[in-house]
């Protein structure tokens, strides 16, 4: 059952290909927030997975996090998510962000419960 506090955790690492400069969001070799926060979403989309119903799915609809501490490629990088609210099928979730040296991003993302076949069905009738 769907319920909040459900916790989600997971790892990452700096590499080159994950940098900034790599992806084009900056011109120097370290972590990039675009990774930072799609480590987060998979973090908060893979928590609740589980307590979903057959056919439902969530997708991200806002995200609200600062990027405090630049990584060095090299470094391993770790995310840590808490469902803190449910309204309905809006779930909320608190994310944070940590290297090896401590904490490098944190705030609130938000995802939303689909049914996947007419949330597809409709993305592609714009077509």
């Amino acid at each position: 059952m769907l319920e909040t506090g459900i916790k989600g955790y997971r790892e990452s690492e700096a590499t080159p290909e994950r940098s900034a400069l790599s992806l084009g969001s900056g011109n120097v070799e370290v972590y990039a927030t675009i990774m930072m926060v799609g480590l987060m979403e998979k973090t908060c989309l893979e928590s609740v997975l589980p307590f979903l119903e057959k056919g439902q799915d969530t997708v991200g609809t806002a995200v609200n996090v600062s990027h405090c501490s630049a990584t060095p490629v090299g470094m391993k990088v770790r995310c840590e998510s808490e469902l803190v609210e449910i309204d309905r099928r809006r779930l909320v979730f608190r994310v944070a962000a940590y290297d090896e040296k401590g904490l490098i991003g944190e705030g609130t993302h938000e995802r939303f419960i689909i049914d996947k076949d007419r949330f597809i069905q409709k993305t592609y009738a714009k077509l």
